[in-house]
Parts: structure tokens; sequence; C-alpha cells
């Protein structure tokens, strides 16, 4: 699957950005499309994912205040960020799992600043 990430920017904390990952393929046909993200200096960490069934789940840290879905018209996965914090700040990359295959987009980049 080939995925295009876009959307990132500056912003400043409590601000809210969208990002989108664009698919090669049907996103309601692949198993898992997950929103990870890597701040300077550290690993890169799972935020966000949506089964292939709707079925969501968030980091801790994003709960009530990120919100992925799918966009059937433009066949995406988007990222709703809402309230960012200066530790939302890093790039994002989208990633795909499709019958055991496991593809990452390019990375967008968010800043939020204080």
């Amino acid at each position: 699957v080939q995925l295009q990430a876009s959307g990132g920017g500056s912003v400043q904390a409590g601000g809210s950005l969208t990002l989108s990952c664009a698919a090669s393929r049907s996103v309601f046909n692949i198993n898992v499309m997950e929103w990870h993200r890597q701040a300077p200096g550290k690993e890169r960490e799972l935020v966000a994912s949506i089964g292939i069934g709707g079925d969501t789940s968030y980091r801790e840290s994003v709960k009530g205040r990120f919100t992925i879905a799918r966009d059937a018209a433009k066949n995406t996965v988007d990222l709703q960020m809402n309230n960012l914090k200066p530790e939302d700040t890093g790039v994002y990359y989208c990633h795909s799992v499709l019958l055991g295959r496991n593809d990452w987009g390019q990375g967008t980049l968010v800043t939020v600043s204080s």
C-alpha cells in the first residue's frame, strides 16, 4: 500500500490541525491504519489506530483530544488533533497493515509552540 501523509504545520498550543493519509487502495479494506509520531531525540510511538471494522484506539496522552477516522469520499485516514500541546510536536507518520505487510508513508511535521 502506498501512503501519502499531509496536513502538518505550525500552531500555537491549544490550536488544531487535521492530518490526512491517502492510500493507494480503499482504506476500508486495510486491516489496520495507524498514525505514529516521532519527537526529536525520541523513539517513534503509536498515536492512534483504526481497524477494518472501525474500532479505534489511542495512546493515553491524546485521548479526548485526537480523533482518527476514515473518509470515504477522499479515501483517507484522518487524524483530527485538537487542543494541541507542545509535547505533541513531532513528525507524524501513517502506517498500514494489510495481510501481514507493513507500509509507511512519508512523515509530516507538526510543531506546537507554547
